[in-house]
C-alpha cells in the first residue's frame, strides 16, 4: 500500500539519516567496490592540537561496583583531527568531531561492557518495562499513516545481494515489523543463547530507564571519550594508532565488501554482532569501546558544539552537552549522541570506531547495532 510504504520509509529515514554516516550526499563512491582507493591510515591534521592527558591521582574507592571499572577522571583533549569519513576516499564528513578542545571530568565508575541481553531481561522482568520498538506507533507520531499500517517494529541491517554504490543507505536498511530487543534481527530471530551479547534495538529512553533502575546513569559524551582513551593522548583508536597491531584486529568491525550478503569476511573473528568482552580491554579495563555496537550517551547532538567549546578557549569542566539539539541536515528530529561505532563500521564507508569521532540518533529510534553502557557517580 502506498501509505504503508511511505510510513515505513519515513520511520526508516528518521533513524538512518540520524546516524553519522548518513551524510551520503557528500559521498561519491566508485561503481565497483574493488576499485575503491583505500589507505592504511587516515588523513589527519593539527596533531599539535592534542595536549597531554593529565589523569587525576585519586585512588580507586575501596568498593567498586560489580561489573564496573574505576575511571579516575582528569583533563584531556577531546575530539578528532581525522579529515575523512573512511579509509577509502570518502571525504570530509567528520567535522562534527572538531575542533579539538580541552575538557576536565571528575572520577566515576563505568560498566566494563555494554549492557547485555541477560542484564536487560532482568530489568524487564522486574519492572514490566516495554521498549519503544514494542510500542505501537501512534497517529500523533505519523498522522498520515493508516491505522493498519501502524505496527510495532524497528530497523535492521539488510545486506544487498550484489555490490552497490554507497550513495543510498536505504539499500541496506529495512524497517521490519515484530523487531525488538528480544527479536533483534526480525520477528523470527531470538536472543536465546545470546545472553552475553549486548542488548540492541534500544532507543534512548529504553537505555535511560534501565540506567535509572540500576542506580546508574548514561555517561556524558566527555566521560565516554575520556574512558575510551584510557589515559592516553590523541590516539586514533582506543588501543593505539595502528588498526591492526601485529596484524590482529582489536575490535569487532566489518571486513570485506560492504554491504553485500555474506560480505563480512569475519577476519576479526566475528561475522556480525559478537558477545561482549571478546577483545582485550583498554587501560581502564573497559571492553568494546570501539566496534560491536554503537552506544547511547546522554548529550544532545549538535553539529557545532565542539567548535563552540573550543572558541571559549578554556578547560571545560564536566560538560553536559549542548542545551539543545542542532542538526542542520535533519533539523526536525530530536537527537542525542552515539559513540564507539559498530560491527557494521567499515573502512569503505564508516570508520567511526576511531576514538574521537561521533554518531547521532533520533531519540525514539533503534537498530540491531545500537546499545549502551552505564556509569555511576561516586
Amino acid at each position: 500500500m502506498k501509505n504503508k510504504t511511505y510510513w515505513i520509509f519515513a520511520l526508516l529515514t528518521i533513524f538512518i539519516v540520524s546516524i553519522a554516516y548518513g551524510f551520503t550526499k557528500l559521498i561519491t563512491p566508485k561503481d565497483k567496490l574493488e576499485t575503491i582507493d583505500c589507505a592504511e591510515t587516515p588523513k589527519i591534521s593539527g596533531e599539535s592540537d592534542f595536549k597531554p592527558t593529565i589523569v587525576n591521582k585519586t585512588p580507586a574507592p575501596s568498593a567498586v561496583p560489580k561489573g564496573m571499572a574505576w575511571i579516575p577522571g582528569g583533563e584531556f583533549s577531546m575530539g578528532s583531527n581525522v579529515e575523512d569519513e573512511s579509509l577509502c576516499s570518502i571525504k570530509g564528513v567528520t567535522k562534527d568531531a572538531a575542533a579539538i578542545h580541552r575538557v576536565y571530568v571528575d572520577g566515576y565508575f563505568m560498566d566494563k561492557t555494554e549492557v547485555t541481553n541477560e542484564e536487560y531481561a532482568k530489568f524487564v522482568k522486574a519492572t514490566g518495562y516495554v521498549t519503544v520498538a514494542e510500542q505501537k506507533p501512534t497517529k500523533e507520531e505519523f498522522p498520515i499513516a493508516n491505522e493498519e499500517d501502524l505496527i510495532t517494529g524497528s530497523v535492521i541491517f539488510t545486506p544487498t545481494p550484489t555490490a552497490v554504490n554507497l550513495n543510498n543507505f536505504l539499500q541496506w536498511w529495512s524497517y521490519v515489523g515484530g523487531t525488538d530487543w528480544k527479536h533483534p534481527e526480525g520477528p523470527q530471530s531470538t536472543i536465546k543463547g545470546r545472553e552475553k551479547y549486548p542488548v540492541v534495538q534500544i532507543a534512548y529512553e529504553d537505555a535511560a530507564a534501565y540506567a535509572k533502575w540500576a542506580g546508574k546513569r548514561l555517561p556524558t559524551e566527555a566521560e565516554w571519550e575520556f574512558a575510551a582513551r584510557g589515559g592516553k593522548t590523541g590516539n586514533l583508536y582506543t588501543w593505539g594508532n595502528t588498526l591492526k597491531p601485529n596484524g590482529k584486529f582489536q575490535a569487532n568491525i566489518y571486513q570485506g565488501h560492504f554491504p553485500i550478503k555474506d560480505g563480512d569476511t569475519g577476519e576479526d573473528g566475528f561475522k556480525g554482532i559478537a558477545p561482549t568482552a571478546q577483545f582485550a580491554p583498554n587501560q581502564y579495563g573497559l571492553y568494546d569501546m570501539a566496534g560491536n555496537v554503537w552506544e547511547w550517551v546522554n548529550d544532545w547532538y549538535s553539529t557545532s558544539y565542539y567548535d563552540e567549546l573550543a572558541q571559549e578557549g578554556k578547560v571545560i569542566k564536566n560538560p553536559q552537552g549542548p542545551s539543545a539539539y542542532n542538526d542542520p541536515n535533519d533539523p526536525s528530529q530530536i537527537k542525542r549522541v552515539h559513540r564507539g561505532g559498530s560491527f557494521l563500521c567499515t573502512d569503505q564507508y564508516c570508520t567511526r570506531y576511531m576514538v574521537g569521532t561521533r554518531g547521532k540518533g533520533e531519540v525514539r529510534s533503534a537498530a540491531n547495532h545500537l546499545g549502551f553502557r552505564c556509569v555511576k557517580s561516586i
